[in-house]
């Protein structure tokens, strides 16, 4: 018979019905969260004449189309605030509902949104708004449904378990990019009037708000709190910014900082430079792209394996040094490779491994990493308020272009953001054993 532990409910051996339910509803949570973020930078992309009016130039079009995008990730922080905050006091599982329903109701909206020759441009300040509203809900809803998950996990299997739930990041991606590739072909994007402009786009969005029903029925009628300890008195971001968490905080801050550091140069940079400085077509560059993040699907559960043996400090401070020592060389190289599709994939590939891996074992790391009075709210901020400062990658790369060729540029972001790694690791304690029930 499964014994079950006394301090939240999770077996000591074998894995128990509500925590294979709230495991479950961990993977789904975030991959609806992934998937949900690519849809602008993906899905809408072919699309975004539609909300711009016929004569609008290059640069301001680019600058809407980052304004779209920027408006999630400005909001993702407030969420976790704020939705840490009552998941800390209040609950994770009710917090959750009520974020999942949240960014479900936004995104139905943003697809059934009018275009600039219905309602001007009002289309494109709604769609900004609505994607603001989105990322508020979305930053609230991995802050209260991966805490959620660990917090229900049995302790020698959270490596794992943590790699099993990120992995659907990039496992998200290459569907949307897949989905997309699809709806193109079937639907040429030719101007403002094609069908995919008209509402070809608009099938994702949908999808996403259908994942957010099957994700909110999952929780409300599978998933159960988990017995830890709730902050009664004080609020939780006050002790992670001013009382005794707030070390941990400035650690876990380095860290993240380097992790998105990283991201932002293999995810958001290395694709446009495929197609610039490669010469790849938009196809190849989302063929490559598509199995390079299948890839780190694969590599995401073993990284959280070799932290749970060797633990996740050790983990961080030796991925961080193998960014430097591989991701980095990897990306120059991929750099180099003007014919050849299958060397590209290659190169790209380990550059992504070697760059992104990071979140193999980051759900465990950061929920193990602070108390369950404060955890929701340290993951979450944590964990999305790291994102500002590799946000203004663009201006980083161009003070760097004045250096550097602007291909190898983003080969210094890289080794920046593994020293941060590095660093942030090292400051923080291990972890692997910490007691998910701790209160203190």
């Amino acid at each position: 018979m499964t014994e079950i532990r006394a301090d939240h409910g999770v077996p000591v051996t074998g894995t128990h019905p509500k925590a294979r339910a709230a495991i479950r509803a961990g993977v789904l949570a975030y991959f609806v969260d992934q998937f949900d973020i690519y849809l602008p930078i993906i899905a809408l992309a072919p699309a975004s004449a539609y909300f711009q009016s016929a004569g609008v130039s290059a640069g301001t079009a680019a600058l809407l189309n980052a304004f779209v995008f920027a408006s999630t990730l400005i909001a993702r922080p407030i969420g976790a605030a704020v939705f840490g905050h009552f998941a800390d006091k209040r609950g994770r599982r009710g917090t959750t509902l009520i974020a999942v329903a949240g960014f479900g109701i936004t995104t139905a909206l943003i697809a059934c949104l009018p275009g600039y020759e219905t309602i001007g441009v009002a289309s494109a300040g709604l769609l900004i708004a609505l994607r603001f509203v989105d990322g508020f809900f979305l930053g609230g809803e991995y802050t209260t449904a991966v805490p959620l998950a660990m917090e229900w996990s049995p302790r020698r299997r959270r490596g794992l378990i943590s790699g099993t739930i990120t992995s659907t990041s990039p496992g998200a991606y290459g569907l949307v990019a897949a989905m997309t590739l699809i709806l193109l072909s079937v639907m040429p994007s030719a101007g403002v009037h094609s069908a995919y402009s008209q509402w070809g786009w608009r099938i994702p969005f949908l999808i996403g708000a259908l994942l957010a029903v099957v994700l909110f029925r999952h929780y409300r009628n599978e998933v159960e709190e988990p017995a830890t300890e709730r902050t009664h008195t004080g609020s939780p971001l006050t002790m992670l910014v001013k009382g005794a968490h707030r070390r941990d905080m400035v650690q876990v801050f380095v860290l993240m900082t380097g992790v998105w550091l990283a991201t932002n140069a293999a995810v958001a940079v290395l694709p446009a430079l495929l197609k610039s400085h490669i010469g790849l077509s938009s196809k190849q560059v989302s063929v490559t792209m598509m199995v390079a993040e299948a890839v780190t699907v694969v590599s995401y559960p073993l990284f959280g394996l070799l932290s749970q043996r060797i633990g996740r400090r050790r983990f961080y401070v030796g991925y961080g040094l193998a960014m430097v020592v591989i991701g980095g060389p990897a990306y120059g190289f991929a750099m180099t490779l003007h014919s050849g599709l299958a060397g590209v994939i290659v190169a790209t590939s380990v550059t992504l491994v070697f760059t992104i891996g990071t979140f193999g074992p980051i759900a465990a790391y950061l929920t193990e990493r602070f108390p369950a009075r404060v955890r929701a709210s340290g993951y979450g901020v944590g964990y999305s308020l790291a994102l500002i400062i590799p946000a203004f990658y663009a201006f980083y790369l161009d003070g760097i272009g004045a250096f550097l060729p602007a291909h190898l540029a983003p080969i210094v972001l890289v080794v920046v953001a593994g020293l941060l790694v590095s660093i942030g690791g090292f400051a923080g304690p291990e972890t692997k054993n910490v007691d998910m029930g701790h209160t203190v």
